[in-house]
């Protein structure tokens, strides 16, 4: 048995797209246990880009199977366009890809009650995608919520369904002021109509999942947004609605804890931040629109441009606290090719008194005032880079930098978007 778990440490978008593709050649299952359509990631396979918001990366390789987690909330048409996607590059799915059963759905009135809280909030946004994941786990949580399986027994969907849409549109209308355009014919027919042509992909994924570990394949768990976005121990409430950090894999994927045996963390060489939230490290000057120019820091699902900040390695040390990481991977080296010298936090103080342990509340993170080390910069291109010997000196110290300070190994460098773009120092698997 081998399984392996590849989650983000900071807040997203810190490349596990193209670190899970690349891991993904030696895996038998790529699991998706947690999120919906609300998270991007971008994978590039010989120039072309790919970006995924359901499906697990590892679905652009021809023989690996994909499963989606009974943790997920799924947007059926979402899904069904990302198969569409796949098929019309190429890809085979017959076979491939799983989704669980148990998975709940995501319903055009979990998107307007999305889009109702967010106007209600006004300034104190958190920043939303706006594609009904919270108000489909707030659902899932109160027992209340459709899973894919109910679709199976159509007077039992419509029995749930006729439910759901009586208690939204009072919600709508009564609390939030706000007109519904969602109608029980029109929901029902659509679903029923995208179901119909996704039957297939349907299973239970947790008989699947714990037979594939027991028999000894290779499985390959592939979080969705990050730690520090974990409902639990994120920065809360500027978090996603699902437990995004390694604590998520048991539950979300049907399987025992003692079942994931390694997990690894995934980090950029610097900092970003999409929607709200306090962000200690943010760069609000030229610096930080060199960080975003450079890394292309746009988000793949909104199109937003990230905030961006120097390199939070107090926040990536809770991250590897909570995960109990097995080592860290390290992507977008080449964005700080540019800089003279580089800013690496290593604690947070306020008024004076250093913290010992990362902030709890939002309000404390928001007071914090960053401890930084600064590190001399190279000014030399390190895209295509093969071996860590090749570096620069001063990229080969800020790595070990890292290390030192995390405690724990480095195995792999990204160097750019592309799969030759990276140095492998040791295999993981």
């Amino acid at each position: 048995m081998s399984t392996l778990a590849i989650v983000g440490t900071q807040w997203g978008d810190e490349g596990k797209g193209k670190i899970v593709d690349i891991l993904s050649e030696k895996a038998d299952y790529i699991v998706r246990f947690q999120g919906g359509n609300n998270a991007g990631h971008t994978v590039v396979i010989d120039g072309n880009k790919y970006v995924l918001h359901l499906l697990p990366s590892g679905v652009l390789h021809e023989d690996k199977k994909c499963v989606l987690g009974n943790g997920m909330v799924i947007d059926l048409e979402g899904l069904l366009n990302e198969i569409e996607f796949i098929k019309r590059v190429g890809k085979s799915v017959k076979g491939r890809i799983f989704v669980s059963e148990r998975a709940h759905l995501i319903l055009p009135y979990h998107k307007e009650l999305d889009a109702a809280l967010e106007k209600l909030r006004g300034n104190g946004s958190i920043g939303t995608t706006l594609k009904g994941i919270g108000p489909a786990y707030r659902d899932k949580a109160g027992r209340v919520g459709i899973r894919i399986a109910d679709l199976r027994d159509e007077e039992t969907f419509k029995e749930k369904l006729r439910w759901n849409i009586k208690e939204k549109e009072l919600t709508l209308k009564y609390v939030y002021n706000y007109d519904v355009s969602f109608s029980f014919d029109s929901i029902y027919s659509h679903v029923m109509r995208v179901y119909e042509k996704i039957a297939d992909f349907i299973c239970d994924t947790v008989t699947l999942l714990n037979k594939a570990i027991d028999r000894g394949d290779n499985v390959l768990f592939e979080g969705a947004q990050a730690t520090l976005l974990d409902i639990d121990v994120g920065t809360y409430p500027f978090v996603t609605s699902s437990n995004s950090s390694a604590l998520g894999i048991p539950a979300g994927a049907g399987i025992s804890p003692r079942k994931v045996e390694k997990v690894y963390g995934i980090m950029k060489a610097y900092t970003t931040r999409v929607g709200g939230g306090p962000f200690p490290t943010e760069l609000k000057d030229s610096m930080g629109e060199l960080l975003r120019a450079r890394g292309h820091e746009y988000g793949s699902t909104t199109g937003r441009p990230r905030r961006c900040g120097w390199l939070d390695l107090f926040a990536v040390k809770f991250s590897k606290m909570v995960n109990d990481l097995d080592g860290v991977i390290v992507t977008k080296l080449d964005v700080l090719d540019a800089f003279d010298e580089i800013k690496v936090c290593i604690g947070y103080e306020i008024e004076g008194e250093v913290l010992e342990r990362f902030p709890s509340t939002s309000r404390e993170l928001s007071l914090v005032k960053p401890i930084y080390e600064t590190l001399p910069g190279w000014k030399r291109k390190t895209t295509h880079v093969k071996r860590f010997e090749e570096l620069p000196k001063e990229a080969q110290n800020f790595i070990r930098f890292i290390e030192d300070y995390l405690e724990t190994s480095i195995p792999i460098v990204s160097t750019g978007p592309q799969r030759d773009e990276t140095i492998v120092a040791c295999e993981i698997w």
